[in-house]
């Protein structure tokens, strides 16, 4: 089992597993939302997660649509400001911030991707994958 939690402790979750993509996020939202050079996106199922304490504390911010559907949503504690996964989410797959995590995922990154909007005090110096706003759409078209 693999644990998380916000950072004063009030919200708890766990999940079964990851199952990836494990993604580090440059788009400018992420980055506004983390406080950081990107945000770190770790997918999981439904079916994996337990919020365990806490969801009277989630509280959530949806940004509208600025180009195409669906909105950009993050969630998180209303005591600390941490950001945790969202315990309305009904996907059967779902993305929640990897820094949220206790215990180790067992996975790794696996890409960076909005590489465009990287900040520009960032140097990427690592092997993976960088993918860019066209890369991803051509690999959602491919995949569909």
């Amino acid at each position: 089992m693999i644990r998380g939690s916000c950072l004063c402790g009030r919200v708890r979750f766990e999940i079964e597993r990851a199952v990836g993509p494990f993604e580090l996020c440059h788009c400018t939202r992420c980055r506004k939302v983390s406080g950081s050079a990107y945000l770190t996106w770790l997918t999981v199922r439904r079916e994996d997660f337990r919020l365990l304490q806490g969801a009277d504390l989630v509280k959530t911010y949806e940004r509208p649509v600025s180009e195409s559907p669906p909105p950009y949503r993050t969630s998180f504690c209303s005591l600390c400001g941490s950001q945790v996964p969202d315990p309305s989410n009904s996907e059967p797959v779902f993305e929640i911030p990897a820094g949220a995590l206790d215990d180790d995922p067992l996975i790794r990154p696996d890409k960076h991707i909005y590489i465009e909007f990287k900040a520009p005090w960032e140097s990427i110096t690592d092997d993976l994958p960088q993918m860019t706003k066209k890369d991803i759409q051509a690999s959602r078209n491919s995949s569909s």
